[in-house]
């Protein structure tokens, strides 16, 4: 007896490019879930839900005597069912197409079991009075998940063939610098937010017990050297003559970190309004997807074997 996965890819064939809209779809879901989060934070809604997994002792929805901050934080709790659907979408895809490529349903299926423990995780945050190391730990989950569509979008558009390098081994090597050191700066930010205001409810917050100027300046100094590590990345690019995908990877990392830099010192400069907040959480996202852009346009994996046409559509082009 089939399985209900196997039985609807026994019924439909997507085509490659609604494989490639599943994943893009979680990918958009899992940035716009940061976002929002962000939004409950921001406007002190985090505890607008007081108790997990209901709203209240009483009501599993949010009640009238809840407020503004109860819709806030129960709306956040719902657009994860969004983030699940999409992320199903991605997986009954993967599973669908023909042939089954077994790498993207694997991914697909990781993407979920991230869902489920940063949901847990936003859980025990709200049990726990928005502990500032669980607020943390829900981001970098976030990030996590952010991580793994990033890289099953970018594999829906790929083959399954072992993967080849576009560039010569240092520049492969100084992708990962970059990578290693992004990650750091994004740590280093969970540590500001922490420890700095904005946390997340008008009660009276734990927060990081580091000193919030100190934490900043730390943040920046990883900020600068990813900044250097990009542009090292971007010259090198072209001494090397890599493809021009590649070069316009990195050329979109450094508008994008452009914007980033400018956004994180207008806020530090003007007592971090919540509306420069959301932008520069926005664009932490939007950092993290673009160096990992870069790193996976350095190499290729070429189709092992032909591709079988969706039903109904005989003419596909590559994307």
């Amino acid at each position: 007896m089939l399985n209900p996965l196997a039985h609807i890819a026994s019924r439909w064939t997507p085509s490659p490019r609604t494989v490639q809209r599943a994943a893009l779809a979680a990918l958009v879901m899992s940035v716009v879930i940061v976002v929002t989060g962000g939004a409950v934070r921001l406007t002190g809604s985090g505890l607008g839900c007081d108790t997990w997994p209901k709203c209240t002792d009483d009501s599993l929805i949010v009640t009238q005597e809840q407020g503004f901050h109860g819709a806030i934080e129960f709306g956040n709790r719902m657009l994860t069912y969004v983030l699940s659907a999409a992320v199903g979408w991605a997986i009954i895809a993967a599973r669908s197409a023909k042939p089954w490529r077994h790498s993207l349903t694997k991914l697909g299926w990781v993407q979920f079991f991230i869902v489920m423990a940063n949901a847990v995780l936003g859980g025990i945050t709200v049990l726990t009075g928005l502990n500032p190391y669980s607020v943390a730990g829900h981001f970098l989950l976030a990030t996590a998940l952010i991580t793994v569509t990033t890289l099953t979008w970018q594999r829906t558009r790929e083959g399954d063939g072992s993967p080849r390098p576009r560039v010569p081994g240092p520049v492969r090597k100084l992708s990962w610098a970059l990578l290693a050191t992004t990650l750091v700066l994004i740590a280093a930010g969970t540590v500001v937010t922490g420890s700095g205001p904005h946390a997340g409810d008008s009660s009276e917050i734990r927060r990081m017990p580091f000193d919030w100027d100190a934490t900043v300046h730390v943040h920046a100094v990883a900020a600068w050297l990813v900044c250097a590590l990009a542009v090292a990345m971007w010259l090198v690019l072209r001494v090397v003559d890599a493809p021009a995908d590649t070069r316009a990877r990195a050329r979109d990392l450094l508008v994008v970190l452009l914007a980033q830099g400018a956004i994180g010192y207008v806020q530090y400069a003007t007592q971090v309004p919540e509306a420069l907040v959301a932008a520069h959480m926005l664009g932490s996202c939007l950092v993290w997807i673009a160096v990992l852009r870069v790193a996976l346009s350095l190499r290729e994996r070429p189709a092992e074997q032909a591709e079988i046409p969706s039903q109904g559509d005989p003419q596909l082009s590559a994307v």
